[in-house]
């Protein structure tokens, strides 16, 4: 992936990932974008209470992937990392 593809993938993740912040912020939770790998696979750290919730697998997959793969096709999965 060139350098240049992989700056306009990753502006449109953060972009998804900044409309669906707030949804997690009202329930104590937050999300910050780690990195695009270059299988493009999403790394993001929940934190705040996603980072405990027994849920926030659920939440990743069905909501914040969902979301990321709907609007970039290009995005194979988004996966929680602990920093």
């Amino acid at each position: 992936m060139t350098d240049e593809k992989r700056a306009e993938l990753t502006g449109k993740v953060e972009n998804v990932i900044e409309q669906i912040r707030p949804y997690l912020q009202q329930d104590g939770g937050d999300i910050k974008f780690v990195e695009l790998t270059d299988n493009n696979i999403v790394n993001v750290e929940l934190m705040g209470a996603c980072g405990s919730c027994p849920y926030s697998t659920m939440t990743l997959k069905n909501g914040v992937e969902t979301a990321v793969k709907k609007a970039i096709p290009e995005i194979e999965s988004v996966e929680a990392v602990n920093i």
